[in-house]
């Protein structure tokens, strides 16, 4: 048989294709908050449809200004779905519930918050302060599907911590868990590798405001909360 070059650069075409297809990062979301920096790694090979839902609602601008309006000691600190004055955003369609991917609510993963409903997901989410067995999926059933984690925290295991433990009360339309002193989501960014490259090699701009016309930025804005999850 001939050895056909043609064939072998396609063949390392393909092969090197695909090696970069398995070996690209995963996503990196960075959510600045009130209280300080939290980056999330996501895993889409295992929850693909939760993570570009999340992706698509942190590309929106969604999360930037929203609060962590749940936070329960111990358990699980809880945002993305209510604004610092308590208004509840406009989603869209609940997702799939993907808790049968093996992944666990392990002390800081993040999941996705939602109603009794197990297919009722939307934007909230939450992140766990300890190990949650009981969230895992065990079966299909109302009972059994479980809250489906993907991804978790690699830096701000801190700010997790710092914020689960914050003092709770009433708030808004909740009886109690809401942070006393309001937990905001400032922004939310996909760090694409690319993109950052390209911003860092960009000069900066120059600062047309007036110092003496700047009105302070206020710190901000807080939590709202909700799990049967939501």
């Amino acid at each position: 048989m001939r050895f056909s070059p043609i064939l072998f650069i396609l063949a390392t075409l393909l092969t090197s294709s695909l090696s970069s297809q398995v070996l690209a990062d995963p996503p990196v979301v960075e959510l600045k908050t009130s209280e300080g920096m939290l980056l999330l790694e996501l895993e889409p090979e295992l929850a693909p449809t939760t993570v570009a839902n999340f992706l698509d609602y942190v590309e929106d601008g969604f999360y930037n200004g929203t609060i962590f309006h749940r936070v329960i000691d111990g358990f699980m600190i809880q945002g993305g779905g209510f604004t610092a004055d308590y208004q509840r955003k406009e989603t869209r369609k609940p997702i799939i519930n993907e808790a049968n991917n093996g992944l666990r609510n392990q002390r800081y993963t993040i999941a996705m918050a939602r109603t009794n409903a197990p297919h009722s997901a939307t934007a909230q989410f939450f992140i766990n302060s300890e190990d949650n067995n009981n969230l895992d999926h065990t079966g299909t059933t109302v009972r059994g599907w479980g809250y489906t984690v993907f991804g978790r925290v690699i830096d701000g295991h801190d700010v997790v911590d710092q914020i689960g433990q914050a003092p709770t009360g009433p708030g808004g339309p909740f009886s109690r868990d809401a942070p006393r002193s309001k937990i905001i989501i400032e922004s939310a960014i996909w760090l694409k590798p690319g993109e950052e490259e390209a911003e860092d090699a960009a000069p900066a701009a120059p600062a047309l405001v007036n110092p003496d016309d700047a009105e302070p930025v206020s710190k901000a804005l807080e939590q709202s909360g909700a799990l049967a999850i939501q």
